[in-house]
C-alpha cells in the first residue's frame, strides 16, 4: 500500500507540472489582447499567438506600425518635449474632461502623472475572448478597431458623431477595445482591468458590489511603463452637463484625487455654455494647471488673480462647425504667444493650432497676470524654434472613409 502511495503521488505531482503550465497558457491575459488588438505580438506562450499568422492580423500589425509611427512622428514625440520643457512640478492626479478614450494625448501631455481620469459619454463596453471570434471573424474585428480610430490618428480627436455609431458596433465595443490599444502602444504593460461604479456620494465599488440606482460605471486598469512603475488609468462613462454631475459621484470621486492637472481638447465649446458650468468650476477649482485649445474653458472665466497664462501657436478662431465661439482676449493673448511645432484640436494643422497653458499661482500670491498678458513658462530653457513656413503636418493617407469632414 505504501508503494502505491509513492507511486500515486509521484504520478500526480508529474500531472500537474504538466497539466499546470497548459491551463495557464490557456489564459488570454489583458495585456496579450491588447497587444494582439494593436497589432504588437503577445507572449509566446498566448492563446493568440497562433492567431497571428492570419493575414489579416498581419496586415493590420503593418498599418498600425505605419500609422502610429507617423504619430509619433508628427505629434507625441514632440508633445512630449514640449512638455518636458514648460511643465514643472507634475501632480500626480491628471483630469481628461470630455476625452473619450484619448488616453494616447493624456500620457503624452502628462507622462508623469499617476494617476489617469478620463471622461465622456461614450461606453465602457467590453473585449470579448478574440479566440472564440467566429472563423473569419478577426479581420472584421480588427478593421471596426481601425475604423473606430481612424480621426484621432488623423487628426488627434475622435468625431462624436462617428463614435456613437463605431463603439456601439461589431465584435469590439465601447472604449474599452481602444483604450488598449494606445496603451500599447503606448509602451505600458496592463496588469489589471476591473469594472468600477460609484455611488451618489463617490464611492467606488468593484465586481458584484451593488452601488446602489444611477451609479456611474467605468474601468479601472492598473498597468505599468517601461520603469515598472504601476500607474491607475479610470474612465468613467458620464454625462457632464450640470444634470448629469450634480446627479453622479463622479465630481465627488474626483475630488479625493484632487489637485491635478487637466487637459482639455477638441471639447466642443461646451464649458462656454452655461449648462457645463459645474465641471467648468469644479476644474477651475481644482487644477494646478490646465493645458487647453481654445475649445476648452473661456478665458472670460478665469480669474487672472489666480491664474498665469503661457500662450502657444496661432489662436485662428474656431472653425465654421462652432459660429459664435471666437474670443477677443483669446486672439489679444495670442498676440504675444510662442511658436509650437505640432498640431492640436480642431484646427489640426501646426500652422494654426493653439494651446494655451494656464498655471494656478501659489495661494497669498500677490503678482497678478491680466487676461490679456504672458509670461515666459516656467521651465522654457530652450531657444524658440522657428514657426514653419508651410504646414509640416499634412492629411494622413490610409483613411478614405475620413475625406470628407462629417463633423458632430
Amino acid at each position: 500500500m505504501l508503494q502505491r502511495a509513492k507511486i500515486a503521488a509521484v504520478a500526480v505531482t508529474m500531472f500537474l507540472a504538466v497539466a499546470g503550465p497548459a491551463r495557464a497558457a490557456d489564459i488570454v491575459t489583458a495585456d496579450d489582447t491588447a497587444r494582439f488588438l494593436a497589432g504588437m505580438p503577445p507572449s509566446a506562450e498566448s492563446p493568440l499567438t497562433p492567431l497571428t499568422k492570419d493575414p489579416a492580423w498581419q496586415r493590420h500589425a503593418k498599418f498600425f506600425d505605419n500609422a502610429f509611427g507617423q504619430l509619433e512622428q508628427r505629434q507625441l514625440s514632440k508633445i512630449r518635449a514640449w512638455a518636458a520643457t514648460n511643465l514643472a512640478a507634475p501632480r500626480p492626479t491628471m483630469f481628461y474632461m470630455f476625452s473619450g478614450p484619448d488616453f494616447l494625448y493624456a500620457d503624452a501631455f502628462y507622462a508623469k502623472a499617476t494617476t489617469y481620469v478620463l471622461s465622456a459619454l461614450e461606453p465602457v463596453g467590453s473585449v470579448p475572448d478574440l479566440t472564440r471570434l467566429p472563423y473569419g471573424g478577426i479581420g472584421p474585428a480588427l478593421y471596426d478597431v481601425e475604423r473606430s480610430l481612424s480621426s484621432v490618428l488623423s487628426f488627434s480627436f475622435f468625431i462624436t458623431k462617428h463614435m456613437k455609431t463605431d463603439l456601439h458596433a461589431g465584435q469590439l465595443s465601447g472604449t474599452l477595445p481602444i483604450l488598449y490599444v494606445f496603451l500599447a502602444r503606448s509602451g505600458k504593460t496592463i496588469r489589471d482591468v476591473s469594472l468600477i461604479a460609484l455611488d451618489a456620494k463617490g464611492a467606488a465599488y468593484f465586481a458584484n458590489e451593488n452601488p446602489g440606482r444611477n451609479a456611474t460605471r467605468g474601468v479601472r486598469i492598473v498597468f505599468a511603463g517601461s520603469d515598472g512603475e504601476e500607474k491607475t488609468l479610470y474612465f468613467f462613462s458620464t454625462d457632464l452637463s450640470n444634470g448629469g454631475v450634480r446627479s453622479s459621484g463622479f465630481l465627488k470621486f474626483c475630488a479625493t484625487l484632487a489637485p491635478g492637472n487637466s487637459l482639455i481638447k477638441s471639447a466642443s465649446y461646451l464649458m462656454h455654455s452655461g449648462s457645463f458650468s459645474t465641471v467648468r468650476n469644479f476644474l477651475l477649482a481644482n487644477s494646478a494647471t490646465i493645458i487647453q485649445d481654445d475649445s476648452g474653458i473661456p478665458l472670460a472665466d478665469y480669474d487672472p488673480k489666480q491664474w498665469q497664462f503661457f500662450p502657444f501657436g496661432r489662436y485662428a478662431g474656431p472653425i465654421a462647425e462652432f459660429p459664435g465661439k471666437y474670443q477677443e482676449q483669446y486672439a489679444e493673448l495670442f498676440k504675444r504667444s510662442q511658436p509650437m511645432d505640432f498640431g492640436i484640436g480642431y484646427r489640426w494643422r501646426s500652422f494654426e493650432s493653439n494651446l494655451l497653458l494656464s498655471v494656478k499661482l501659489p495661494s497669498g500670491d500677490s503678482g497678478r497676470v491680466d487676461a490679456t498678458s504672458s509670461a515666459e513658462p516656467p521651465r522654457q530653457t530652450q531657444p524658440r524654434p522657428r514657426r514653419p513656413r508651410q504646414p509640416d503636418v499634412v492629411q494622413p493617407r490610409g483613411f478614405p472613409w475620413f475625406s470628407a469632414w462629417p463633423w458632430r
